[in-house]
């Protein structure tokens, strides 16, 4: 197959992560594979340097000059693709108005990455269920909200959550030896691993750690990643003199820092799949504490693999992460439980195979 893949965002965090993750594999399956983004954007040179064909086109906000580019770019290479993959509002609603105006069109699968609300006015209908030939979420009850809200068909959509290489993500022989390697104090570690975004709660964490710190002085907690909520995290942690807070940043080798961890949490308030960082987490066996926003709940069974508590609730998500730094052996059988799971139900092969049978069946519709 021949498949491009649209994407108008220029940041950087699971969405992006997933796009370059998927176009590899079908790369790597013998497929032919190109991204399409803003020149400006972290994911074009992300591509360019894990070695994906990318193209760079000012589609980044959803004006004329945006929808030109994008029509006169389809109008000259629609032909050398089958299908087109669109991922974001913007790239989606500029391929769709292009290709209404183009013949010879292939087909468009939209990938939806997260739980926001969706319109519900006919243009907005059209967009998904006209201009488009298929829904893949990240979910299933992403897939479930769209039909109850919005009244799009289930047999329109399918849920594929991101894949996980399980090769690269397991458990370490050593969490010590993991954070001798990094540079860590040895200590027990609970960590984070999420863009530094608002709705990832990495606030409510910190409005936590002040009573776990004070009873599991310890402990410490790693913080691994970026975003525009650094600097404000980085304040709370100098204004509050705390010396067991770190900050990693964005890293490639993150399989090396979640080995690190003896606990891993995500108490995340809106704008979610399956994050990624949970699915990694789990394949690395880690016990998790999150919430059930998103779809998350798909991925933290609670009281199974790890422990769900209401989004923005700093008090029970540290009566949470206690009774878990407390309990060794509670953690030891989540993670137990987590592995199982994702290496049933997160391999990276499993996402490809489905994404595949999606982009098959919409070419042969």
């Amino acid at each position: 197959m021949r498949i491009l893949h649209t994407e108008s965002s220029c940041g950087w965090g699971g969405q992006e992560i997933r796009i370059l993750t998927e176009a590899a594999g079908m790369l790597a399956r013998g497929h032919q594979v190109t991204i399409l983004a803003c020149p400006n954007s972290n994911i074009y040179p992300a591509a360019l340097e894990r070695g994906i064909p990318a193209v760079a086109l000012p589609i980044e906000k959803k004006r004329v000059g945006s929808l030109l580019a994008m029509r006169g770019w389809l109008a000259q290479h629609k032909h050398e693709f089958d299908v087109i993959n669109t991922h974001s509002s913007t790239d989606a609603w500029l391929a769709a108005v292009a290709g209404a105006t183009l013949s010879g069109m292939p087909p468009t699968v939209r990938t939806r990455h997260v739980s926001t609300d969706i319109n519900k006015s006919a243009t907005t209908r059209w967009l998904y269920l006209n201009a488009t030939r298929h829904i893949v979420t990240t979910g299933e009850r992403l897939r479930r909200t769209l039909n109850r809200d919005n009244g799009f068909p289930l047999n329109r959509m399918t849920s594929i959550p991101t894949g996980v290489d399980l090769e690269r993500f397991t458990p370490p022989l050593s969490r010590s030896a993991a954070r001798a390697k990094l540079g860590l104090a040895d200590k027990p570690t609970l960590g984070i691993l999420a863009t530094l975004r608002n709705w990832k709660g990495h606030g409510y964490l910190f409005d936590a750690w002040p009573a776990l710190t004070e009873r599991f002085p310890d402990w410490q907690l790693l913080v691994v990643g970026d975003g525009p909520q650094r600097q404000n995290l980085e304040r709370r942690v100098a204004e509050a003199g705390w010396t067991n807070v770190v900050f990693a940043g964005n890293r490639d080798d993150v399989p090396d820092w979640l080995a690190a961890m003896d606990l891993f949490t995500l108490p995340s308030y809106g704008n979610e799949g399956v994050p990624q960082g949970i699915m990694q987490a789990m394949a690395c066996g880690l016990p998790v504490v999150s919430t059930p926003v998103g779809a998350i709940a798909e991925a933290v069974l609670d009281g199974q693999t790890g422990t769900l508590v209401p989004p923005q609730d700093a008090a029970a998500l540290t009566e949470a992460l206690a009774a878990l730094m407390g309990d060794a052996t509670q953690r030891q059988r989540y993670a137990a439980a987590g592995l199982a799971h994702a290496r049933a139900t997160f391999g990276l092969e499993r996402m490809l195979d489905r994404m595949e049978a999606v982009f098959g069946a919409a070419i042969a519709r």
